[in-house]
Formats: structure tokens, sequence, C-alpha cells
């Protein structure tokens, strides 16, 4: 724990949302925190488990998952450095809804939750702040759901890679995106099978919107991915 701490830091040093915490209550949750380890696609929590701790990536990436009908996987939502994750499920008390697995090698803050909610409990600042972050996650769900649903395989596609484009950024070139997915995981993110994904990414290739050196994606035309995004 200590030697983590000092490579990256303690909770508010990363994410503001925890600068309402008084000296008091931070040496509280630093009393009830840990940072851990994953390899790369290591479970951190299964669907169905019950909620032991809230979680803040600290570096690497974190996806949410389901599976749905046939035992295949939809991915909800990837998480960036200190993005949190499994509060929703800490403060109700019900078990997790979504699998949280690791993209890459991962570490992660976890936060014991009868500390989490304590502090809640008793800083109304912190409570506030909590609620705001759980207001964006539902307002990106929201939207996630009527995109996957509604929007042609091509739509749904071009907003994934705009998606990862716009949270992971770019490499020094300018134009690869800064996340390299399989393609198995690119397609559970768009909601359509591995073979699809494939296809499309093909046609996007050879209509001069994107180029693809093996796991890397350059955007070359974003404008028409977004353009194409739009009109799903």
């Amino acid at each position: 724990m200590r030697k983590y701490q000092e490579e990256f830091g303690k909770l508010w040093e990363m994410n503001p949302l925890w600068n309402s915490l008084t000296p008091e209550q931070k040496a509280f949750i630093d009393n009830n925190a840990e940072i851990k380890k994953y390899r790369k696609n290591e479970m951190i929590h299964r669907e169905g488990d019950s909620p032991t701790h809230i979680m803040m990536v600290v570096s690497g990436t974190v996806r949410l998952s389901k599976e749905g009908v046939g035992q295949r996987v939809q991915i909800i939502r990837l998480l960036k450095p200190f993005d949190l994750f499994g509060y929703r499920s800490a403060i109700v008390g019900d078990a997790h809804s979504s699998c949280a697995s690791t993209l890459e090698t991962t570490v992660v803050y976890r936060v014991r939750r009868e500390a989490f909610l304590k502090v809640v409990q008793h800083n109304n600042e912190f409570c506030f702040a909590v609620l705001v972050a759980m207001s964006k996650d539902l307002a990106i769900s929201e939207s996630r759901t009527v995109n996957l649903t509604q929007k042609h395989i091509r739509g749904r596609l071009a907003e994934s890679l705009l998606t990862l484009r716009n949270t992971y950024g770019l490499d020094e070139d300018g134009v690869t995106i800064a996340m390299y997915m399989s393609r198995e995981d690119l397609a559970n993110m768009s909601n359509m099978t591995t073979s699809n994904a494939i296809r499309t990414l093909s046609q996007f290739a050879g209509e001069g919107l994107i180029a693809i050196d093996g796991r890397k994606i350059k955007i070359l035309d974003e404008d028409e991915l977004m353009r194409i995004s739009r009109l799903g």
C-alpha cells in the first residue's frame, strides 16, 4: 500500500471529489483503503457479487460489462484513470449489476464500503459530489442505451471509435487512438458480433475514414465518423 501511495499519491490528490473531506475523514479513509494491482483481463468483481468496496481507477483501463442472451457480453462502459465504480451498489447495498474486469494491467484504489458510507453520511459536501458523479454516470448510461438499441451497425461502431478517441486521446502522431482494443472487445462495446465489427472496420478503412495497423486504429476523417454516428 505505502509503495503504491508513494508512486501514485492519495485519493484526494488524484480526484477532486475527495477534496471536501476533513483532515480527520481523510485519515479515516486512508486507514480503510488499499491499492491493488490487477493483471490484464483479470476480474475485479462479478455480476451478483456483494459490494465490499468502492473503487477508483488509478492507472490502466476497467471495462464494465453484462452478460446477455446466449452468454453474449455487452461492454457498458470503459473507465479511465480517476473514474469511480462500484459506488452505486455500495450505497444501495445491492449486488453488483455488472462485471468489472481489466483491459490491461491496472491499478485500483479500494475503499471499504463501511468507511465510504460513513463519510457520505457525515459530510454533506462530499455526499453532494457523489450524487453529481452518479447523475453523470446515469446520463452516460441512458445515452448509450438509446444509441446501442436504435443506431445501425455503422453508427454504433463510429460512436465507439469516437468514444475511445475522446476518452483516451491520441498518440503522439495525432491520429492513432491511444487505446488498443481487441476486435472482440470493440464488438462488445458496439453491440455487434465480432465478424460484423471486423467487416465494418474494413469498410471504414476502404472509405478512407480510418487506417488499421494490427490493434492500432488511426482516425483519418473524424468529421465523417461524427456524421455517421449522428445519423445512426
